[in-house]
């Protein structure tokens, strides 16, 4: 059974960081591109990250330069390191995986073939 568990969410000042974790169980997240998703309220699940199989690694212009994705082979865990968090980077933030994606594709939900529970991210003075 294929299971993908976020963590590391929570409540930060604007300016603080967080790091997410998205820890699997059941697939070897090597064999997958790994992507994190948000979704804030009345909005569009949108993509913010993803590292491929071969390690490329994508962003959404809004997040470069603050956000890092990064994935532990030995734990099998990818980590989103959020630095530099703003009022608008609140949100659900799930991890997902996919087969293959390459740059113009990345973002493209349904190309994602399992997702975790999702985890808050709320930023607020």
């Amino acid at each position: 059974q294929v299971q993908l568990v976020e963590s590391g969410g929570g409540l930060v000042e604007p300016g603080g960081s967080l790091r997410l974790s998205c820890a699997a169980s059941g697939l070897s997240l090597d064999a997958y591109a790994v992507a994190w998703f948000r979704q804030a309220p009345g909005k569009e699940r949108e993509g913010v990250s993803c590292i491929t199989r071969s390690g490329d690694t994508y962003y959404k212009d809004s997040v470069k330069g603050r956000f890092t994705i990064s994935r532990d082979k030995a734990k099998n865990t990818v980590y989103l390191q959020m630095n530099s968090l703003k009022p608008e980077d609140a949100a659900v933030y799930y991890c997902a995986t996919a087969q293959w994606v390459v740059l113009v594709n990345w973002q493209h939900r349904p190309m994602y073939g399992n997702w975790g529970q999702g985890i808050q991210v709320t930023v607020s003075a």
